[in-house]
């Protein structure tokens, strides 16, 4: 035990003002995206206003999904009691699944605990059981994808983030005999850019491939119904599976998969994953299933969230402070410096009560550090305004680089 503890010991002292920190919050209910930091062990808590959280629709604070959770939790308790096959589950399990499936206009739909088990626990399945398949994987595509890609055992070739020509090179040279399974998201989590998913669909199609695309960052904002980028260009029917989350858009917990029945049924089958673990509480399911319901019928906070990231998009153009993409609501604000993208997001903590979590590797490759900031449906105009004008001077004072400067090193 000693060698364990010696050798992780040493690792943490190695990564010394780079080791990782997590600043304790409290949301306050119905006051998104305000929230109380614990910022020391002594002296009041802080009021803060959160600019990193994946609620981006404030649905973990709406009236409905808050109604929903407390009415099942007295009606069932607040675990489930098993998993899914033994005990665990619940008839808002049955009724989410059945709704996500409506939502992505697929045949079946399948609920897992989290969105990384779904993506690891579905993946395993779809490019596993089938012997000699090829999974042609993004690049930047997440954690949870890679790690079921790797569990699947499947043959995997890695084509250039978002490069379509590439990934077309890699088919073409492929077995046209062998079945292939091509991963992507739709929105990417840390560069907030978006895949070229009408030529993949394309190429797809082309060359015999079933698709696998992680919409993760883009249910409940895009699209009609909150059906995601592939939705939002009529394209949704031509990925064969679609992955989600709940945790995000929907504002609760849990991840999911929509698709054909017999690939569906096969990963409640098989999937590790599922069948191995304590199904999602009743409540929890209830919630989600009361937002995704909701973001159905209503357009208001997905206009509100897109209003927000064009002006902040803006704002931020005109102050020459650089961004990876304009081309969704994930504003990833480049600092390239691991401790100086620290010091901002501290800075802006202290001094205008801003919480910005600074992003560094394993999330970002090292050298690309940045501010993962994501404006909500919950700020206001002004809010968005007040942001832009702390990060400009935060920036000023920390000499770092704006478009059209050359950045060092």
């Amino acid at each position: 035990m000693n060698q364990l503890l010696n050798f992780f010991a040493a690792e943490l002292e190695e990564l010394g003002e780079h080791k990782r920190s997590f600043l304790e919050i409290g949301r306050r209910a119905g006051r998104f995206p305000s929230a109380m930091a614990r910022t020391g062990t002594t002296g009041p808590d802080q009021e803060i206003s959160v600019w990193c959280s994946n609620d981006y629709l404030g649905m973990g604070q709406h009236p409905s999904v808050l109604e929903a959770m407390k009415t099942t939790i007295d009606a069932f308790g607040a675990g489930s009691g098993g998993s899914r096959n033994i005990g665990g589950t619940n008839y808002y399990h049955v009724l989410l699944e059945d709704e996500l499936a409506a939502l992505h206009h697929k045949e079946s739909a399948l609920v897992f605990s989290s969105g990384y088990t779904a993506n690891d626990g579905a993946l395993t399945v779809l490019a596993g059981r089938h012997p000699d398949t090829l999974v042609f994987s993004d690049a930047l595509n997440h954690a949870s994808i890679i790690d079921g890609l790797r569990h699947s055992g499947a043959e995997k070739v890695i084509f250039r983030h978002n490069d379509t020509a590439h990934l077309a090179e890699l088919l073409a040279a492929a077995d046209p005999d062998r079945p292939k399974l091509i991963v992507l998201e739709s929105v990417y989590s840390m560069s907030g850019d978006v895949a070229p998913l009408e030529e993949i669909a394309d190429l797809a199609d082309r060359y015999h491939a079933a698709t696998f695309l992680d919409e993760v960052h883009a249910v409940g904002m895009y699209g009609p119904e909150g059906a995601g980028i592939s939705a939002s260009l009529g394209i949704a029917h031509r990925f064969t599976v679609i992955m989600g989350t709940l945790a995000k858009g929907f504002g609760t917990a849990g991840g999911y998969i929509a698709g054909p029945a017999p690939l569906v049924e096969a990963v409640r089958s098989f999937s590790r994953p599922f069948i191995f673990t304590t199904s999602l509480p009743p409540a929890t399911a209830a919630g989600a299933l009361a937002a995704v319901q909701h973001l159905r019928s209503s357009d208001v906070e997905r206009t509100r969230l897109a209003t927000n990231a064009r002006l902040l998009h803006r704002l931020l153009d005109e102050r020459g402070i650089p961004f990876v993409s304009p081309d969704s609501h994930i504003v990833s604000v480049l600092v390239r410096d691991d401790l100086k993208c620290q010091r901002a997001s501290a800075m802006l903590l202290q001094r205008h009560g801003i919480y910005v979590q600074a992003i560094n590797a394993p999330s970002v490759r090292a050298g690309e550090e940045i501010l993962r900031v994501a404006p909500s449906a919950t700020h206001t105009t002004s809010d968005v305004e007040k942001f832009a004008e702390a990060l400009d001077g935060i920036w000023e004072e920390l000499g770092l680089p704006r478009n059209g400067t050359p950045v060092e090193g």
